[in-house]
């Protein structure tokens, strides 16, 4: 069930959209000043809905709070609010609000917004994969840890792929062969332990060479549980 967190000053509006949500099968947060919303992010809500004008500090200082953070950068945030000038909205969405409604608004028109940014949000996600902070994006062709890139050849990014897409599942050498180079390309066995050993290398100053594992007398398998035999 995907969580939402609403933000909102008023309790009146704020009961109204977290009823009309809920109905709409929806997980609600909800918190009613600053301070509150920054602890209810420990419930780690996938959208936010926020009013620019909270006790404490602004919906703006909230945003800016998000992305100063890792865990919380990537939320995406849609404001609803009822200041309806130009400058705002431009300096809601600069600030790295996704979306900007005012008030007053059509609960369809919100759950219509919603949905369309959890639509684009999945669809952002389908083309990353992500295990304990290591990402690899399959548009980009990049893998990186905490915003770091790291180096990786063409073929060790396909079988960091393979194994990033498959966690747990053992695989033998032939198995790769025929995933990463194909079943009409002639390779050795042994070449599949050659780019074992350069992609541990390359992931080894972030510690992800451990999840790269071997099982005896088996194959590999990517998995960050370390308890297994390994060579």
């Amino acid at each position: 069930m995907t969580k939402i967190l609403v933000v909102e000053d008023e309790s009146a509006i704020r009961e109204m959209i977290s009823l009309f949500l809920t109905q709409q099968g929806y997980d609600i947060i909800e918190a009613a000043d600053y301070q509150s919303a920054v602890k209810k992010l420990v419930e780690k809500p996938q959208l936010i809905l926020l009013d620019w004008m909270l006790p404490g500090r602004s919906g703006i200082q909230f945003i800016q709070f998000l992305k100063k953070h890792e865990d919380t950068e990537n939320i995406p945030v849609i404001m609803l609010t009822a200041r309806s000038e130009e400058e705002d909205c431009i300096t809601g969405l600069n600030t790295g609000a996704d979306d900007y409604i005012t008030k007053p608004f059509s609960p369809k028109i919100l759950l219509a917004r919603i949905e369309a940014m959890l639509r684009r949000v999945y669809e952002q996600s389908q083309n990353s994969i992500e295990i304990d902070g290591l990402l690899l994006d399959q548009n980009a062709l990049r893998v990186s840890y905490q915003k770091n890139v790291i180096n990786l050849s063409s073929t060790e990014f396909k079988l960091l792929k393979f194994l990033m897409t498959h966690p747990e599942k053992v695989y033998t050498r032939e198995q790769l062969l025929d995933c990463i180079w194909g079943n009409d390309i002639y390779v050795e066995d042994r070449t599949v332990d050659s780019y074992i050993r350069r992609l541990r290398k390359s992931l080894e100053q972030y510690g992800f060479d451990r999840y790269i594992q071997t099982v005896r007398g088996t194959g590999y398998r990517f998995s960050p549980h370390f308890q297994d035999e390994m060579k």
